[in-house]
């Protein structure tokens, strides 16, 4: 088999077989995944406080005193 000549190759970027929209689609789905992740990353962390704030009343009451008092003296 000879060599391929270097018409026979295809320009860059441009990959035999894939067409335009799936590389489109494979970063739609990648995007929906790391939402997906970001989301239930988010839930966990929530979860986690909420536990925390159970645990640990005197210091979930005072963090929300803090917050109160910071968001009082906020200037818009």
């Amino acid at each position: 088999m000879p060599d391929r000549d270097f018409h026979d190759t295809p320009p860059l970027g441009k990959e035999p077989g894939r067409a335009r929209g799936t590389e489109r689609s494979t970063e739609l789905e990648r995007e929906g995944e790391r939402r997906r992740r970001r989301a239930q990353f988010l839930r966990d962390l929530a979860e986690a406080r909420e536990l925390r704030d159970r645990v640990q009343p005197r210091r979930a009451k005072a963090a929300r005193l803090r917050h109160a008092m910071r968001m009082r003296t906020f200037r818009w």
